[in-house]
């Protein structure tokens, strides 16, 4: 089982695209609010070099945004999904 990250805050379309691109997928995912988890967004800066969301850490490798290729095989979805 992967290890999934979502950084996300409100306000933010592109999180709710990714949220419900997981549940689509049933990916399991740790959901880290920026705005109210002070910890999250310290590790979002220092340790996944990112000032924005949503950011994406599928076992350790960062996704900047959706990059639904990337997150795919990460995820080993696109086999999946062309069955």
């Amino acid at each position: 089982m992967n290890n999934v990250k979502l950084y996300t805050q409100p306000a933010c379309p592109p999180c709710e695209f990714v949220k419900n691109y997981f549940q689509m997928h049933d990916v399991k995912y740790e959901l880290l609010n920026i705005q109210e988890n002070r910890t999250a967004r310290n590790e979002l800066i220092n340790d996944h070099g990112s000032m924005s969301t949503p950011t994406i850490v599928i076992d350790g490798e960062v996704i900047i945004g959706f990059d639904q290729d990337r997150i795919d095989e990460l995820l080993n979805l696109s086999a999946k999904g062309k069955d």
